[in-house]
C-alpha cells in the first residue's frame, strides 16, 4: 500500500481509525442532520397523544387526565425517540427509502408500544391516563413518525400518477412481467425523471394474464402488442426480460414495427451488474440484440483456474478479438498479460482501455518475423497462448494471396513452433467458418492454419483450434460497411439476395475461445451452436430501419453479385467431421484427421520459398489444391507445389 495514500474517514469509518482532529466535525454534522428530525418526532407524538385524549372524551377532557397525560408524556416522547434511535430511524436518507427501513420503522413502532402499555399496565389506579389513550396515542404516533419520512416517496407517488409533469410522459408497456419487470416498474416510481407512464405488462404465461404487479396490470401476451399499442395510445414497448433470446428479440420487435413503435430493451443478464435493474438501463433497440443473444454459458471457475496468476500472451493483441480476449483475461487476474501486434496504434488505444492492477507487457512485433517472434517467447516464457493476428478479408486476400499464406500460415507456425520450444502450456487458435471446405484464399489459409496447430503439438503443450463465425462490430465486417453505407445515404450493396451467415457477439466470440483453452486436451477444433444462418438482404433491411429509415424508399438497396471467394453460405464444421458435446450447452468440439508433420514441414519451406520470390500465380494454385475435400489429396498436391 502507498504510504502517501490520504485515509478519508467517513461517518461509516470504526472509532478507533478515525482521525481524532475530524470527531468533532463529525459529531457536528450529525447533530444538524439528527436533531431537528428528533425534534420534529417530539412534537408529532406529543401531537399524537393529545390527539388520542381528545377524541376519547370527545372534547370534555376531566382535568385529573389532562394532569396525568401531561405529568407522563415526557416519558411517552422519551419512550418514542429512544426507540426510534436504538433501530436506526435517524442517520437515514428518506429520499431512497424503502421495505428495509419500513421495517425498521415498524419495529420500532413496536418497541415503542410495548414499553408505553408496560407503563400503562403497571400505573396503580385509578390510572392517571386511560390505556385506551396509550394506544391509540401510539398508533397516531406511528402514522405521524412514518408519514414524516416517506413523504417523499408518497408526494413522488402522487406525481407520478396524477398530474404534474408526468401528464406529458412516454406511455409504456412492459414485454415480461418477472422480476427485472418490477424492478422497472419501482426505479420509475422513484425517479419521476424517467418520465414514463408504464401502463401496463405483457407476458406470455396464461396464468398472469389480469394479475397486477404493484397496482398496474397484465393486460395480454406478446401477440396481444399490437391491438393495445392502438387501444392504449402505447408510445413505446420496454423489452424487461434480460435473458432474452435472439428469437424472442425479433418476434417483439416485428410485432412493435407493425404498429410503428420504438422497442427499448434491457442489456443481457451477464451485463447487468449485481442482478440490479433500473430504468436506466433500457437502451434502444441494437442489432446484436437481434442477432447475438445465443447465451453461452461459461465455465468461469475451470477458466480462471487456467489464467490466475499465469503469464498469457495474445497475438493480434490489437485487433477486435484479441482486445476483447485482452479485456477478459485481464479481469480473472493473471501474473502478466503479454500484448503483441504489428500495429502500433491499435496496442496505444488497448492498453489505455485496460483498467485494473494487471501487469501488461506490450510487444510491438510481427509474427512474419521468426526470429523476432522466438526472441519474445523466450523473453516472456508464457504458459497460455492466445493466437488472435491474422489477415481475415477475403476480396482482398484473392488478390494478395502471398500476404495471406505470410500472416496466416508462415506466421502461424512461427508462433507454434516458438511455443513449443519455450514451453507453452496451452494454444488456442483463433480460426474461421470460412476454413470448412474453404473456397477462399483467406479460408484456405486459415484451414491450414489449423492443421499446423493440430500436427505441431507437442506432449507438453495442449493446443486447439476455435471456429465462429462473423463476429458483431468487428473491423471491416458487414455490419459496419452496411452502417456507413446507411449514413452516407446509400446504396447499401448486397453481393447475392440468397446470401447467408452465422453471426456472434465479440463477448460470445471471446468466451467460447477461453472456454476452449480451458477444455482442451490437445487436438480439437471448437465450434459454437450458433442457430440459424441470418439471411443477409435481410439483415441490411434490419439495419436501414434501426437506422430510422425505409428500405427501398429512403435507402436504395443494390444487387452487386458475389465477390471472388465468397461463399453463399458458410459450414461450421466439414461434413466429414463427427462433432461431439462437451458438456457446455451449445459449444461442440470434433477432431478432423491429422497431417503428417513431415509432409506439412517440407510444405511449408515450399510455401516460405514460393513467397519471397513472389509467386503469386503458384500460391494462388496451393490454395486452389487446398480446397480439394479429402486431406490425402491436399497432402499429394501441396508437396507437389514449387
Amino acid at each position: 500500500m502507498d504510504a502517501r495514500r490520504v485515509f478519508l474517514p467517513t461517518d461509516d469509518t470504526p472509532p478507533q481509525t478515525r482521525d481524532p482532529s475530524k470527531l468533532p466535525s463529525v459529531v457536528v454534522s450529525r447533530l444538524r442532520r439528527d436533531v431537528p428530525l428528533a425534534l420534529l418526532d417530539m412534537a408529532i407524538v406529543a401531537g399524537a397523544y393529545l390527539t388520542a385524549i381528545v377524541l376519547r372524551f370527545e372534547g370534555a377532557v376531566p382535568d385529573r387526565y389532562w394532569w396525568g397525560l401531561w405529568r407522563f408524556l415526557p416519558v411517552l416522547i422519551v419512550f418514542h425517540v429512544a426507540a426510534n434511535a436504538g433501530f436506526g430511524l435517524y442517520g437515514q436518507m428518506w429520499k431512497y427509502a424503502s421495505i428495509q427501513e419500513a421495517r425498521k420503522l415498524v419495529l420500532a413502532w413496536g418497541c415503542s408500544v410495548a414499553l408505553v402499555l408496560t407503563l400503562g399496565i403497571a400505573l396503580p389506579a385509578p390510572r392517571p391516563i386511560p390505556l385506551s389513550v396509550l394506544v391509540f396515542g401510539s398508533v397516531f404516533a406511528a402514522v405521524g413518525l412514518g408519514a414524516v419520512r416517506f413523504q417523499s416517496r408518497l408526494f413522488a407517488f402522487r406525481r407520478a400518477t396524477v398530474g404534474g409533469p408526468r401528464s406529458r410522459a412516454s406511455r409504456a408497456l412492459l414485454m415480461g412481467a418477472g422480476e427485472a419487470a418490477a424492478m422497472i416498474l419501482t426505479d420509475v416510481r422513484q425517479n419521476p425523471s424517467a418520465q414514463l407512464d408504464l401502463v401496463g405488462f405483457v407476458d406470455d404465461d396464461p396464468r398472469k394474464k389480469g394479475l397486477r404487479i404493484r397496482g398496474v396490470p397484465v393486460l395480454g401476451s406478446r401477440d396481444d402488442i399490437p391491438s393495445l399499442v392502438e387501444q392504449l395510445a402505447i408510445d413505446e414497448v420496454l423489452l424487461a426480460i434480460p435473458s432474452a433470446t435472439s428469437d424472442l428479440v425479433r418476434d417483439v420487435a416485428a410485432l412493435c414495427e407493425e404498429v410503428d413503435v420504438p422497442l427499448r430493451v434491457l442489456p443481457s443478464v451477464r451485463e447487468i451488474v449485481g442482478g440490479r435493474v433500473r430504468v436506466h438501463d433500457l437502451r434502444d433497440l441494437g442489432i446484436e440484440d437481434l442477432l447475438g443473444r445465443q447465451q453461452v454459458q461459461t465455465d468461469l471457475a475451470a477458466v480462471r483456474g487456467m489464467l490466475h496468476d499465469r503469464r498469457v500472451l495474445i497475438t493480434g493483441a490489437g485487433g477486435s478479438i484479441g482486445s476483447e480476449i485482452a479485456r477478459q483475461v485481464a479481469s480473472l487476474e493473471p501474473e502478466t498479460l503479454i500484448l503483441l501486434d504489428h500495429d502500433e496504434t491499435h496496442l496505444h488505444d488497448l492498453v489505455t482501455g485496460l483498467t485494473g492492477p494487471v501487469k501488461l507487457e506490450v510487444v510491438l512485433a510481427d509474427i512474419r518475423d521468426r526470429y523476432r517472434t522466438v526472441e519474445t517467447f523466450f523473453r516472456y516464457r508464457p504458459e497460455v497462448v492466445f493466437h488472435a493476428a491474422a489477415l481475415k478479408h477475403v476480396p482482398v486476400l484473392e488478390l494478395h494471396p502471398r500476404e495471406a499464406v505470410a500472416t496466416n500460415v508462415l506466421g502461424t507456425a512461427h508462433v507454434v513452433d516458438a511455443a513449443v520450444a519455450a514451453g507453452v502450456e496451452r494454444f488456442v487458435l483463433v480460426s474461421t467458418d470460412k476454413a470448412v471446405r474453404p473456397s477462399s484464399v483467406m479460408g484456405a489459409s486459415k484451414r491450414l492454419a489449423e492443421e499446423i496447430v493440430r500436427s505441431f503439438q507437442e506432449a507438453d503443450t495442449v493446443m486447439c483450434a476455435v471456429r465462429f463465425g462473423n463476429v458483431l462490430g468487428s473491423r471491416g465486417s458487414v455490419i459496419p460497411t452496411f452502417l456507413q453505407q446507411i449514413a452516407a445515404g446509400g446504396p447499401v450493396t448486397i453481393t447475392d439476395p440468397a446470401m447467408t451467415r452465422y453471426f456472434m457477439s465479440v463477448r460470445e466470440a471471446v468466451q467460447l475461445v477461453l472456454q476452449a483453452g480451458a477444455l482442451s486436451e490437445g487436438g480439437e477444433v471448437f465450434t459454437l451452436e450458433m442457430g440459424q444462418q441470418v439471411n443477409i438482404l435481410s439483415l441490411a433491411r434490419r439495419l436501414i430501419r434501426l437506422s430510422g429509415k425505409v428500405p427501398d424508399e429512403d435507402i436504395e438497396l443494390r444487387i452487386v453479385g458475389p465477390r471472388p471467394g465468397e461463399k453463399l453460405a458458410e459450414e461450421l464444421r466439414d461434413p466429414d467431421e463427427e462433432a461431439v458435446p462437451t458438456g457446455h450447452d451449445g459449444i461442440v468440439v470434433s477432431q478432423p484427421p491429422v497431417l503428417e508433420r513431415a509432409d506439412l514441414r517440407a510444405s511449408l519451406q515450399d510455401l516460405d520459398r514460393l513467397v519471397n520470390d513472389g509467386a503469386d500465380d503458384e500460391l494462388a494454385g496451393f490454395m486452389k489444391a487446398w480446397s480439394q475435400p479429402r486431406t490425402t489429396v491436399r497432402t499429394a498436391q501441396l508437396s507437389e507445389v514449387g
